[in-house]
């Protein structure tokens, strides 16, 4: 049996103000990244930070999100739209944000974090690289819920219909007209990959419990970064396949590559790269907090 989705992307109404699931998401994101940051910064491991200093290094990191994402994603996906209307870079509540984009600007933050402390970009990196998955895995959620980033057409049963992806007339009905169609059936055919739950899973939890697992003992320099980026780009290159590219890009050639996919080229290089580097490099060993 399909499902229709009937999910309200508004998490609370407070009179004029809306906050959105979206932003909630990204809430709860940072607060998964402090306090798993907080129990590696007490198992020493980023010998000489404090869990003072980590909190500055996580507000670079979210403000790195932040204005890299939606800059990212403004030059990436919607460059057209912001050069006929420049104040949508501002509407981040409506989604639109680039993963690309964001990593872009979190290493930017977290580069001028090291500066400050005079600690190598890349100890830095390595550490911050498992506190990142779940804050991924909750936002395609969020993606799920607003109904947005859906998949191509599905027949299995785990297919879901999103409202906004159905052609017309079905797409100006009311909702409760097209939960009668649905429980008739007459909409299966329109059923789609969720493919953000796709990414939920394999972003937040396949990702996350290999990287804390690869994290759990010391690793030489490079090497949890690399596994990051090198995991990341394989998967969000494999499930591209299987959503809709966005519809102001389309398909950039062959008519399969999406802009994800040539997004993730360079990410699954660097982090073959950086992997093959660590080898040469040091090992960083953990020295726990006293007490």
């Amino acid at each position: 049996m399909t499902y229709l989705h009937d999910l309200n992307p508004i998490a609370l109404s407070l009179g004029p103000v809306k906050v959105h699931w979206y932003g909630v998401a990204y809430m709860l994101g940072f607060m998964a990244s402090w306090y798993l940051g907080r129990r590696r910064i007490r198992a020493g491991r980023l010998p000489g930070i404090s869990e003072q200093a980590f909190g500055d290094m996580l507000f670079y990191g979210m403000l790195g999100v932040v204005l890299g994402g939606r800059i990212g994603y403004v030059l990436f996906y919607a460059f057209g739209d912001f050069i006929h209307n420049p104040l949508m870079i501002l509407r981040i509540w409506e989604g639109g944000m680039s993963f690309h984009g964001g990593l872009l600007g979190v290493m930017a933050g977290i580069a001028l974090w090291c500066r400050r402390h005079r600690l190598h970009f890349m100890d830095a990196m390595d550490f911050v690289a498992p506190l990142v998955p779940p804050g991924l895995g909750i936002v395609r959620v969020a993606n799920f819920v607003n109904g947005e980033l859906w998949g191509k057409p599905t027949t299995g049963p785990w297919g879901v219909i999103f409202p906004h992806s159905l052609p017309q007339p079905y797409a100006s009905m009311p909702m409760q007209q097209l939960r009668t169609l649905h429980a008739q059936g007459a909409l299966d055919v329109f059923a789609r990959h969720p493919s953000q739950l796709y990414q939920a899973a394999l972003e937040g939890l396949f990702l996350g419990l290999i990287l804390w697992a690869f994290s759990s003992r010391p690793r030489p320099r490079y090497a949890v970064g690399g596994m990051f980026a090198l995991l990341y780009g394989i998967q969000r290159f494999a499930v591209e396949f299987v959503r809709v590219p966005d519809e102001q890009l389309g398909y950039l050639a062959w008519n399969w590559l999406t802009m994800g996919q040539l997004l993730s080229l360079p990410l699954i290089a660097l982090g073959l790269g950086w992997l093959w580097w660590s080898r040469r490099q040091p090992t960083l060993q953990p020295v726990p907090a006293a007490g």
